[in-house]
């Protein structure tokens, strides 16, 4: 059994993220901004082929992070509402 430290905390180095997050915030606006790629695209590329996390979790980190980083002007894509449909108003479309 190995023996942890005391002083070495358990999970994820805080730290490591905030410079990750700030990295993914930088490749947008890259990808966005300079590259002028598609945000849908420049998400893929995010996603897929440098930080290999979820377009989601990419896009719910440039949302909170583009606040704080002065330098940058990132613009992330704002969430899109889906309307709430009862079952009445969708059976107006049926035909029904």
């Amino acid at each position: 059994m190995q023996h942890i430290p005391e002083l070495m905390a358990k999970g994820r180095d805080k730290n490591l993220i905030e410079l990750r997050d700030e990295a993914l915030c930088r490749r947008y606006y890259y990808w966005t901004e300079v590259q002028r790629l598609r945000f849908d695209d420049a998400l893929k590329v995010l996603s897929r082929q440098e930080f290999f996390i979820s377009e989601e979790r990419i896009m719910s980190i440039i949302r909170r992070k583009c606040r704080e980083l002065k330098d940058l002007e990132v613009k992330p894509v704002p969430k899109v509402k889906k309307p709430r449909l009862t079952a009445v108003q969708l059976s107006l479309f049926t035909g029904e």
